[in-house]
């Protein structure tokens, strides 16, 4: 992630402004050297779009689920059908990887961050 380069803040000219307005645009002339890495900690650098660069993750496959409950009775026990278990299998399987993807793509992102 390369650090965007920003111009230096010029300094604040205090002729005819009171104590209080001085201090509010020292005030936040240092906190825009300290966000665009000018001065301070590097780790307090403010992050802006250009720097991340993380893909945003796949589609996600899984829209609704497709298993609908279907079954039959033996001996006054419920059971799914095979087909209706296959279907909640692949469902379960698909939501699976929906989240691994979402998952990487999160890790790719707070590593990004990190450094």
């Amino acid at each position: 992630m390369a650090t965007p380069i920003f111009t230096a803040v010029p300094g604040v000219p205090t002729e005819g402004l009171t104590a209080a307005i001085v201090q509010l645009l020292n005030a936040l002339r240092d906190n825009t050297e300290l966000l665009t890495g000018q001065r301070g900690s590097k780790d307090a650098v403010a992050i802006t779009k250009g720097t991340v660069t993380v893909a945003p993750p796949p589609s996600q496959r899984m829209t609704r689920i497709t298993a609908e409950g279907a079954g039959f009775a033996i001996s006054g026990e419920r059971l799914a059908s095979l087909d209706d278990y296959n279907k909640l299998r692949n469902d379960v399987q698909t939501l699976s990887e929906d989240v691994a993807n979402l998952r990487t793509t999160l890790t790719a992102l707070l590593n990004q961050l990190k450094t």
